[in-house]
């Protein structure tokens, strides 16, 4: 079961966290993955700034694994590539989407993960600017690469679309105005690819993500990952591989009948929990 042997998945916002986490497991299940991001680790110019505090952190303490990531996935006996890949770039995401089409034959699987995660503050403090960004990234970034490889699913009748949003698009999130406002757009953006799609065979879901214990996280606030982690069910942070595996199940061909739902994997943290 589960099997996506013959498939190409394109994953953007790979370079570490659940983008590499997912990357790794689509290739388990057998399809071969093209891995997009804005950092590689071969990359010498500076551009982390432009894409924010997290960005540049991440790049300065070298937790990027894009091309580590694709190489991992080749000794698996799976074929992979990597592009660097800015997704609010529609110019640079045709050109990408294009090469990749060539290099390969086709894109079946789609998986949104891009975003940004460091813009916090009151809505009287939030940054207009950073406002912007996150509406670029989070929500017109899927947008970009969405409508990019839908002629391609459309002509071979076959997709996935697999949109990452999270729990502060469902719930709201303090001091995260853009944030969730941009995930729960993407949930919008899910459910109206979700109706177009159905003709076509082309699926689209949401996955809703809880804590999750990536690099992002664990570099945060303790005390504040404690009491988030409280509000949670299982009294525990997610790993990534809990995030992969529900990705890779819907870009199966068992969920072919499952279409514009959000998938909630948060440990419980949207239930009532005391």
């Amino acid at each position: 079961m589960f099997s996506l042997e013959g498939k190409v998945a394109l994953i953007t916002g790979g370079s570490r966290g659940l983008g590499r986490a997912d990357a790794l497991a689509l290739a388990r299940a057998g399809a071969d993955v093209v891995i997009t991001d804005i950092l590689l680790e071969s990359d010498e110019s500076d551009n982390a700034e432009k894409y924010g505090i997290l960005a540049q952190a991440m790049k300065s303490r070298g937790v990027v694994f894009t091309e580590q990531t694709a190489a991992e996935i080749e000794k698996l006996g799976r074929r992979s590539a990597v592009y660097k890949m800015d997704v609010t770039d529609r110019e640079q995401v045709s050109e990408v989407m294009t090469a990749v089409k060539k290099r390969f034959g086709q894109i079946d699987i789609l998986v949104n993960n891009a975003a940004t995660l460091d813009h916090v503050a009151t809505i009287e403090n939030q940054s207009d600017e950073l406002w912007d960004r996150d509406l670029n990234i989070n929500l017109s970034g899927a947008y970009n690469c969405s409508k990019a490889v839908w002629p391609y699913m459309k002509e071979q009748q076959w997709g996935r679309i697999v949109n990452m949003a999270s729990v502060a698009g469902t719930m709201g999130g303090f001091g995260q105005a853009s944030y969730s406002s941009t995930k729960a757009g993407v949930i919008g953006l899910t459910k109206s690819l979700a109706l177009e799609g159905a003709k076509h065979n082309i699926t689209a879901n949401a996955i809703v993500p809880g804590i999750i214990g990536t690099e992002a996280w664990k570099s945060g606030n303790p005390k504040m990952n404690e009491r988030m982690i409280a509000r949670t069910a299982f009294r525990r942070p997610g790993e990534p591989e809990d995030i992969a595996h529900a990705i890779v199940f819907l870009a199966s061909e068992e969920a072919g009948y499952i279409t514009g739902i959000e998938l909630n994997v948060s440990g419980g943290i949207d239930l009532f929990t005391f």
